[in-house]
């Protein structure tokens, strides 16, 4: 196996344990919450992107207008999304997290990142030095391939 064949085996590996594990922790939190995909999707956007309306939720989740208005009744009706009037529009509503969505997305983002926690803690201070070297090489260079918008 070539060098660059390796490379792109171990980084494989990595991103597949690395999804696996995110995502089961990820979902035992959605599970524990009660919320569907989608509706879990709605408040990451709101919390990543901040307010917003029904449209650009829909636009987001790839839904119509009509589906995102009912995700997003549900949200309100649970007390995670709160509703307002749009400055320039009272027509247009904004959509925003409630300190109880706040707290609820903030629960879910801590589940996903605790195994990196005790991955973290195995270890070594040489491991981590070398790690960090490593991926911050990565991450640059992965920048450079990113689409500009």
């Amino acid at each position: 196996m070539s060098s660059k064949e390796e490379f792109i085996q171990v980084l494989h590996d990595f991103t597949a344990v690395f999804m696996r594990r995110s995502m089961r922790d990820f979902k035992h939190f959605m599970d524990d919450s009660g919320l569907s995909s989608s509706q879990v999707n709605a408040l990451m956007r709101i919390h990543f992107r901040g307010g917003c309306g029904i449209s650009d939720i829909g636009s987001h989740l790839g839904i119509t207008n009509a589906a995102s208005s009912q995700i997003v009744d549900r949200l309100v009706n649970e007390g995670l999304l709160e509703r307002s009037e749009g400055a320039n529009d009272r027509r247009v509503k904004q959509l925003t997290l409630t300190s109880k969505g706040q707290m609820l997305i903030e629960e879910g983002i801590e589940a996903r990142q605790r195994w990196m926690e005790e991955l973290t803690t195995a270890l070594t201070p040489e491991e981590h030095d070398a790690i960090i070297n490593a991926l911050t090489i990565l991450i640059e260079k992965a920048r450079t391939l990113e689409p500009l918008n």
